[in-house]
Order: C-alpha cells, then sequence, then structure tokens
C-alpha cells in the first residue's frame, strides 16, 4: 500500500492512496469518495478490493482545494464536505479520475466503484471516460445529469429509504439508462460505510457480492 503523487492533465498533482493485491491483478478498480475525503473507510474499501484480487487506488479528489482532506461523519464533518463537494467542478474531478485510470491501466481493464458524490461522479465516468464497468453507491444527483448515460457496463445500488435520494429519482434514472443493473435495498444512505449509524450490514455485505460479481464479469 502506498499513496502515489499522480499528475493530472491540466498540470494539477494530487495523491491517490493505492494498494496491490497479493497476486497477479485481475484488472483495476478505482475507488471514488464520498464527500469525506479519502478518509479511513475509503481506505478499507482499497484494501478490500485488493484483496479480492484487483490493483486498487483513491484519488484524492479534494486535493485542487486543500490537501489531505480526511473527515468524519458527525454534522460539522457533514457540512465541510458540502463545502468542499460544491467546488470541485466535473472538469478538474474527471481529469484526476483519467490520471488514476492512466496509473492503473497497466494492470488490465479497469473498473469503477463510486460512494455517494462519488457514485455520481462514477456514473459521470461511465458517460466520458473509458472504463470497463462502473459501480455506483447510493449516487445522490444522478438524475440531474440525464440525459447523458454511460457508455459501460454501469450496477446501482440505492437504499429503499434513504432521505436524500427519492425513490422517483432512481426510476428516472432506469427510464433513461435501462440497460442499467439496479439493486435496491431495505437501508438508508451510506448503509455500506461501519463508521455510519445508517450500516447495514446484510445490505452492504450482498451489494458488495453483488458488486464483485459484477466485475468479474466486465473486468477480470
Amino acid at each position: 500500500m502506498s499513496n502515489l503523487q499522480l499528475r493530472a492533465a491540466d498540470g494539477h498533482e494530487f495523491s491517490a492512496y493505492f494498494v496491490k493485491p497479493e497476486g497477479p491483478p485481475r484488472g483495476a478498480v478505482v475507488i471514488v469518495q464520498e464527500v469525506f475525503g479519502v478518509n479511513s473507510h475509503i481506505r478499507r474499501l482499497v484494501e478490500q478490493y485488493a484483496a479480492e484480487g484487483y490493483l486498487a487506488g483513491a484519488p484524492a479528489l479534494f486535493d485542487r482545494q486543500k490537501k489531505g482532506i480526511e473527515l468524519g461523519y458527525d454534522p460539522e464533518s457533514v457540512e465541510q464536505g458540502i463545502a468542499y463537494m460544491q467546488k470541485a467542478g466535473p472538469a478538474g474531478v474527471l481529469a484526476d479520475l483519467n490520471a488514476t485510470i492512466d496509473a492503473a491501466v497497466h494492470a488490465g481493464r479497469v473498473g469503477m466503484v463510486g460512494y455517494c458524490w462519488g457514485g455520481r461522479m462514477a456514473y459521470l465516468a461511465g458517460c466520458r471516460t473509458n472504463i470497463a464497468a462502473g459501480i455506483v453507491y447510493y449516487g445522490g444527483g444522478i438524475a440531474q445529469l440525464l440525459p447523458e448515460t454511460p457508455r459501460c457496463p454501469m450496477l446501482f445500488h440505492f437504499g429503499e429509504k434513504d432521505t436524500h435520494i427519492p425513490l422517483a429519482d432512481v426510476e428516472k434514472i432506469r427510464k433513461a439508462y435501462p440497460q442499467g443493473t439496479y439493486h435496491l435495498y431495505p437501508a438508508g444512505h451510506g448503509f455500506n460505510c461501519t463508521e455510519r449509524a445508517s450500516f447495514d450490514a446484510a445490505s452492504s455485505h450482498l451489494a458488495f457480492s453483488r458488486s464483485l460479481e459484477f466485475l468479474r464479469q466486465h473486468v477480470g
């Protein structure tokens, strides 16, 4: 495991947390952060996918604003994270995601898994980058990105009790992009994060197993 320094096409330098698998990689997975930065939760996800045989990395997408952003889940941190998110322009985010994809492509096909705001960015990457597959965990605001639709296979995980993402929005996405794979869980927003009160172990386990199956199919 290591923190790499990467350079985007526009010259911006940023850090990315990468973990190599034990053996030859099956491919690569880019993990896209929530609004809380590359914190302990995101690093554990990188390690989790590396343990399954993928070269995994998470770019620090808020480095354009401030280096080393790592927030918790208390109300003050949420407020700070939203402020950083609102200043993170799509062009810069996509430039950093593309640089991370370029740093990982030597391992094979590259998939992407995004959480919360990162899910929205993974959807955008599915529309505008060359990833082999994308996975979205409770990605907010995707309904506002339509009618732009992904060019690669996409898997979506949403919580039925998510107060941030109306089920009506999920239906809008499904209607605009019917070839996507959609799963609903009896859980709220952030159900995959062990550090949140909304963590739902059963939903998290099922979503991860489905994500792995999807990656095996489309990445390796």
